[in-house]
């Protein structure tokens, strides 16, 4: 699995037009997979037929946020839904029914949407911009629902492989 370098990266969504989304791959260093199951993203090992059950990652560029944060927006299913973050001591990561495509214009509204990322070695972290210090994270176990965490551990993966296709 090649991950795409962040200079790769960047020079391929600031190409891409305000509001057009790009589709990709994440997967977490331990090479799990995204699928929905019970209306979640959930990070397993998919092999044979189930690997059809992996989601594409469709991501634009939030133009709200400095750029040098690398701010992005995330969804699944052509961009249609989008990864939330919710606020509070111990927030949430969730699905909704918004568009990615309509919160790439912007606006205060949309920082629950955004994760700024960072690149390090290969590898991808997204943290929450509406819940500073707070990573996107899978489970060291499998099958497990992609959640938030603020103490990257043993048990909470928060270092992604990331690759627009």
């Amino acid at each position: 699995m090649l991950a795409e370098s962040h200079s790769g990266l960047e020079n391929r969504l600031a190409s891409t037009p305000l509001g057009v989304r790009r589709p990709g791959g994440l997967w977490d260093v331990a090479q799990k997979s995204l699928y929905l199951r019970n209306n979640q993203l959930v990070a397993g090992y998919l092999q044979g037929p189930n690997s059809a059950l992996e989601e594409k990652i469709y991501c634009v560029t939030n133009r709200f946020f400095e750029p040098g944060k690398f701010p992005i927006i995330l969804g699944i299913q052509e961009g249609r839904r989008s990864l939330a973050c919710g606020t509070g001591d111990l927030p949430v990561l969730q699905l909704e029914d918004v568009n990615i495509t309509e919160l790439s214009r912007g606006g205060a509204e949309t920082t629950r949407f955004t994760f700024f990322r960072s690149y390090k070695d290969g590898m991808w972290r997204f943290e929450s911009a509406a819940n500073p210090g707070w990573l996107l994270c899978t489970s060291a176990q499998s099958n497990e629902p992609l959640g938030l965490t603020l103490h990257p551990d043993a048990a909470h993966i928060v270092d992604f492989y990331f690759q627009l296709f």
